[in-house]
């Protein structure tokens, strides 16, 4: 039995499907209500699914166990994901301490433990995007999320350190993940949704303009990565196992906003028509101009499999969009 945090979310839904076509039974956690009301995650049937609070309750480890059926592994995707989110205490409880609780469980049941962690934890890039244990403390995340997350990060290689571990455990520092069932994520959505939004109901689509010297408008670049990818690669981490370790997840290649707004126009069949709009001045400070995930660590761990190309994954997207169903 596979437990699966955030499961009523983007990545974690798929997840979730993974495991449940590779024939695990599944306990999903989140918030219950989110079960039944966002409407693209609506194909799965879970085995059990708890809020939160119930699967940290030692109580439901210790049934599955004299039960028979334990807990194969823990895939961590439930936290708070928005990347605006400046309440710190919040994020220290949702995103650092509720985390250090699920992995002190997994050490306790000797269960692996499989999280996310992001590509926020980069900043800015002045230190580069090698996802190396020893240069985790020198970065400088650009808002309070990344942060959180980098404490984690710190956290688990600590504990990894000093014996007081799950028998596996890989965190994954996510970059752009974009594909279909973003939709309950709203303003925090990938510019492919809000695109393929956009274009349907006018025909144009808006852009963030650059306010960083020597970089064109629509060319800040991001590693934008497939969901499919990502599902593919925990599959892997799970199977293998992966034994430990922080990684990076993208796929090694930066694309620009233009690219990614061109190939939305081209898989709708329609002439590309973008406005540029200033980058709030919320988040303007906090903006990543560019990020590219380093991927040797995690390729010399075996994974081979390439990347979908951008093109290949908005297409996907965009059909399965057009479609109101799941990809494959």
């Amino acid at each position: 039995m596979i437990l699966v945090t955030g499961a009523a979310g983007f990545i974690g839904y798929q997840i979730a499907r993974a495991m449940k076509k590779d024939g695990h039974s599944v306990i999903g956690v989140d918030e219950l209500l989110f079960f039944e009301t966002r409407t693209e995650h609506q194909d799965l049937s879970f085995d059990l699914k708890l809020s939160p609070e119930q699967a940290l309750e030692p109580a439901l480890f210790d049934r599955m166990v004299k039960e028979g059926t334990p807990v194969e592994a823990v895939f961590h995707m439930g936290a708070c994901s928005d990347t605006t989110e400046m309440r710190v205490e919040y994020l220290d409880r949702v995103n650092v301490g509720y985390s250090k609780q699920l992995w002190e469980l997994c050490r306790k049941y000797r269960i692996p433990f499989i999280y996310a962690s992001s590509a926020a934890t980069y900043g800015g890039g002045e230190f580069g995007y090698g996802d190396d244990s020893e240069g985790m403390h020198r970065l400088k995340p650009l808002n309070p999320y990344g942060e959180s997350k980098r404490q984690f990060d710190l956290w688990a290689l600590s504990e990894s350190a000093g014996g007081r571990e799950p028998p596996s455990w890989c965190g994954f520092k996510f970059f752009n993940v974009y594909g279909f069932g973003e939709r309950h994520k709203g303003r925090q959505s990938s510019v492919v949704l809000q695109g393929f939004d956009q274009i349907k109901a006018h025909g144009r689509l808006k852009l963030f303009r650059s306010h960083r010297a020597g970089i064109a408008d629509g060319e800040q670049k991001r590693d934008f990565i497939h969901v499919a990818d990502v599902v593919d690669a925990m599959r892997f981490a799970l199977k293998k196992p992966v034994r430990r370790g922080v990684f990076n997840l993208g796929t090694g290649e930066a694309r620009s906003f233009l690219d990614l707004a061109n190939a939305t126009f081209r898989a709708l069949n329609t002439t590309p028509v973008i406005d540029f709009i200033d980058t709030p001045e919320a988040i303007r400070e906090r903006y990543q101009y560019f990020t590219e995930a380093r991927m040797e660590r995690f390729r010399s761990e075996g994974y081979t499999r390439p990347f979908t190309s951008l093109e290949k994954g908005v297409e996907d997207t965009i059909r399965a969009l057009g479609a109101g169903v799941q990809g494959s």
